[in-house]
């Protein structure tokens, strides 16, 4: 890992949040991710587990997490357990963790090695009533690809199916949605490291530059900033590529007179960023970008002054919705005819704000949390308002994160430029 070795009670903190959650005499057991492979004899970079990361910090391949809090023996009632470290295979894809060096990251004392946990498990599954198996039920999730999750899932009802299958994911959804302090110190870590480039990246951006190589600007700072990289594929948008939501290509010039939307963000120690900025690429907003520009900022201070506690991202969502009516009818782009014939199910102001308002932030990007149920403090959020003039070729999006308090919220990212003369302010320098 690139990363500084993060504080252990992050993790010894959730796993005792997610016991608690357990019901009596249950045993639960989560896997690491599958190894995936790109062509011939290749892989994907290993990604791990979100929820086992959430429970244990533990990066590496093939590992596991048993929690049995009704356990007789205390010694096994949280295990950690690892490939055996082989001496051939680290000449060849590097150092594997021994037990101390696990336990200094998890805070778990308990650690086995993978090739005798069956003789271990089988007489834990037979003292618990109850198994809780874990798969990913994130609402945004677009892939069905049996991974490792679901096979482990039918192996073990296929060997006790007499027993009571629970799902972990239903009460990770709850606790992985508010954070602890501990992991809010995490997420503003990345943040730090994603506002420092970005204000690198504000004296570097001029007419000519391509997409691409902002985008390689942002690696090389996130990279000497101990980051493992971007949290996600970095959209770097000229002009009218801005109204595409998750342009990658970033493989154009960049021309005087558009703004360029970068939507980027570190990640460190698992933990996302997640900023969008739209700036000129000369360095100077013209009279109608400055005028859309202060409109999606606008919309974006309404968002944060409601995004509280008992409001739930629905009601929230359509409250930022009415704002933009009166807005976009303000700004030119809607008359007073088409809010009144406008489709209830096809709101008018969605033709030039296609998009969500806020989403969950954590260790994933798009992070576990509901939509419909009350908002409760500890939870972190984007809000990134969006108004995409296609009339104009013009796309601004305006995205910042903030951790929901018990009377309102508090501005992860306060200390980025924001504002059109902070923006054009910082551009000017050293030019």
């Amino acid at each position: 890992m690139k990363y500084l070795p993060l504080n252990p009670k992050i993790f010894i903190q959730n796993r005792k949040r997610f016991v608690e959650k357990m019901d009596k005499n249950s045993i639960a057991i989560f896997n690491s991710n599958d190894e995936l492979p790109t062509n011939a004899d290749q892989l994907f970079k290993f990604k791990q587990n979100s929820d086992l990361i959430w429970l244990t910090g533990i990066e590496q391949e093939d590992s596991m997490l048993i929690l049995f809090p009704d356990n007789p023996d205390p010694k096994y009632r949280e295990v950690l357990v690892l490939v055996r470290p082989n001496e051939l295979k680290e000449k060849w894809d590097g150092h594997r963790l021994r037990r101390n060096e696990a336990t200094a990251i998890s805070g778990i004392q308990t650690i086995v090695w993978l090739d005798v946990l069956d003789g271990l498990l089988q007489p834990w599954i037979h003292l618990s009533n109850n198994i809780y198996l874990n798969t990913n039920e994130n609402d945004r999730k677009a892939n069905f690809v049996p991974v490792r999750d679901y096979r482990y899932a039918e192996q073990m009802k296929q060997r006790y199916p007499l027993h009571q299958y629970k799902r972990s994911a239903k009460l990770l959804k709850d606790l992985r949605a508010v954070k602890t302090p501990l992991e809010v110190e995490v997420i503003q870590k990345a943040i730090d490291i994603t506002e420092k480039t970005f204000k690198r990246l504000l004296q570097f951006i001029k007419p000519g530059v391509m997409e691409y190589e902002i985008e390689a600007e942002i690696m090389h700072s996130f990279l000497t900033q101990r980051s493992t990289g971007p949290a996600y594929s970095s959209i770097i948008a000229g002009g009218d590529r801005a109204r595409t939501l998750h342009y990658v290509e970033n493989n154009q010039s960049c021309k005087a007179g558009e703004l360029i939307l970068m939507d980027f963000g570190a990640e460190y120690g698992n933990y996302c960023a997640d900023l969008t900025r739209t700036v000129p690429v000369n360095g100077k907003f013209s009279s109608r970008q400055k005028i859309v520009y202060n409109a999606c900022l606008h919309l974006h201070h309404y968002a944060a002054s409601i995004l509280k506690p008992g409001i739930s991202i629905v009601d929230y969502t359509e409250k930022v919705g009415e704002e933009a009516t009166k807005l976009f009818q303000k700004i030119g782009l809607l008359q007073k005819s088409d809010v009144k014939n406008e489709d209830s199910e096809n709101r008018a102001y969605r033709k030039y704000l296609y998009h969500g308002i806020s989403h969950h932030l954590g260790i994933d990007v798009h992070d576990l949390g509901t939509k419909t149920d009350p908002i409760k403090a500890g939870m972190v959020f984007t809000i990134e308002p969006g108004i995409y003039i296609e009339e104009e070729n013009m796309g601004v999006r305006i995205e910042n994160n903030f951790w929901i308090t018990r009377n309102g919220n508090l501005d992860l990212m306060k200390n980025i430029p924001i504002t059109v003369d902070q923006v054009e302010s910082f551009m000017k320098r050293n030019k």
